[in-house]
């Protein structure tokens, strides 16, 4: 089966790679002639484990190639999958201009039978206006189908989510182009992965409502760990309890920094401004965006309480990242507790694994360093906010002899508090006891 996925960023580029890997001809279409060049090099311009492997094992044995030419790539296509960017706008909602042009265009170059498939994340209703742009820019002269087919990648984990995925939404109720889909997803059908046949609008709430719901677990347990520091529980305690609770499940119940990303504070936002405009105020996601701005700015407060002043401290920060294997740092975490230290008067050292050079733009104060240790000497304490593995296997010893004050305040409660303290750390996580290697300020051991 021919496929064009319109869109060579992050989903456009996995989806493509894995079809073709499931043994479809696929091909790539972007604006971007520079990153198509990239791509046709056998090079992609993100960061994900994986990916630059199978794109070119499938370019190689020629069942996918990318190209700017639009037109031709509709014609040959039996089914398009548009995969642009929907940007949130200034209230939150998102931004269809691309998935408009791309409908204008698949209209205008429909030869045929077509299963026109939504694959980026879109409001309710999106479906609908896409087949009106068609059919108006066809003038009817063909017959066609459009399809909500949402991701669900996890960005650092992409390939093995697309290939392995926990279910399958199509929306459509076009029979035709039901059968269609499940031609293109034949192996994940025949590996007796879950499929959710539904209607559009249905398959188009489920991305957000399945978003919504993860940022809510995540804002519920750092609300958790606030209490927890209150009254000397200990978080990591409290949701394993929680979390084998089969009604419950134990993901997404970490405390740390806040969510970020790609997905989850755009999505949150946009449900939110969805409920908005049909006169509805979506109470608990709006409590989740709050909790989670608030959530960064504690973190902020916490660091500043343990050094008492963060003016004139030399502070390492360990991940900008907003999550491990990734270098994506839209709405990270760590960029806004960051730049709170750094208007705080600290002066920060930092060394991300894949991050940094998208970081450097936008924190032009910041020492940026080679490794963990590097970025360590001198520091009056060390700050860890992206959980990359590296940074779970730290030699401690030698990082003891290279900072200035042995204080490690880690966001990602990587690891035991009493095995820090007997390292000769005082250890601060969250929502949990602190290991303590030295007196307070105050004289008095905490």
């Amino acid at each position: 089966m021919n496929v064009c996925v319109v869109g060579s960023g992050y989903v456009g580029l996995v989806t493509g790679a894995c079809l073709a890997d499931f043994g479809m001809n696929v091909v790539g279409v972007d604006k971007d002639a520079s990153k198509v060049t990239m791509l046709t090099g056998g090079r992609v311009p993100i960061y994900e484990p994986g990916l630059e492997t199978i794109v070119q094992k499938n370019m190689a044995e020629g069942r996918l190639r990318f190209t700017t030419d639009l037109a031709p790539a509709i014609q040959a296509a039996q089914v398009i999958f548009i995969a642009v960017g929907t940007p949130p706008l200034p209230d939150g909602s998102a931004d269809l201009t691309f998935i408009r042009e791309v409908a204008t265009s698949i209209g205008r170059h429909l030869n045929g039978y077509k299963v026109v498939v939504t694959k980026s994340t879109v409001p309710i209703g999106t479906g609908k206006m896409i087949e009106e742009i068609v059919r108006t820019g066809s003038g009817e002269r063909h017959p066609f189908a459009v399809v909500s087919n949402p991701e669900f990648l996890r960005e650092g984990s992409a390939i093995e989510d697309f290939m392995q995925p926990d279910r399958v939404v199509i929306g459509t109720r076009d029979p035709r182009a039901i059968e269609m889909m499940l031609d293109v997803y034949s192996p994940l059908h025949a590996a007796d992965v879950p499929f959710v046949i539904t209607d559009v609008e249905s398959a188009e709430l489920i991305k957000y409502a399945s978003n919504g719901f993860l940022a809510t677990k995540i804002s519920f347990i750092n609300e958790i760990a606030v209490l927890c520091e209150a009254l000397g529980a200990n978080v990591e305690v409290v949701a394993r309890g929680m979390g084998l609770d089969n009604r419950i499940g134990p993901k997404f119940l970490h405390a740390g920094p806040g969510f970020g990303g790609s997905c989850f504070p755009k999505d949150t936002r946009a449900v939110a401004q969805i409920a908005r405009d049909h006169g509805r105020e979506f109470r608990i996601i709006e409590a989740v965006l709050a909790v989670n701005v608030e959530t960064q700015e504690r973190m902020v407060e916490k660091i500043a309480k343990e050094l008492g002043t963060i003016e004139g401290k030399t502070l390492a920060v360990l991940g900008l990242a907003f999550k491990p294997n990734t270098d994506d740092i839209r709405e990270s975490p760590a960029l806004p507790i960051v730049r709170g230290l750094i208007d705080k008067g600290a002066h920060v050292r930092t060394f991300d694994p894949a991050a940094m050079d998208a970081c450097r733009p936008i924190l032009p104060e910041a020492t940026f360093c080679d490794n963990a240790y590097e970025t360590a000497t001198g520091a009056d304490a060390v700050i860890i906010l992206t959980e990359w593995n590296p940074f779970r296997k730290l030699e401690l010893e030698r990082l003891r002899g290279l900072v200035k004050t042995p204080l490690i305040i880690d966001l990602r409660n990587l690891y035991e508090p009493d095995k820090m303290a007997e390292a000769g750390f005082d250890y601060i996580s969250i929502g949990r006891p602190n290991g303590r290697a030295r007196q307070s300020p105050a004289g008095e051991t905490a």
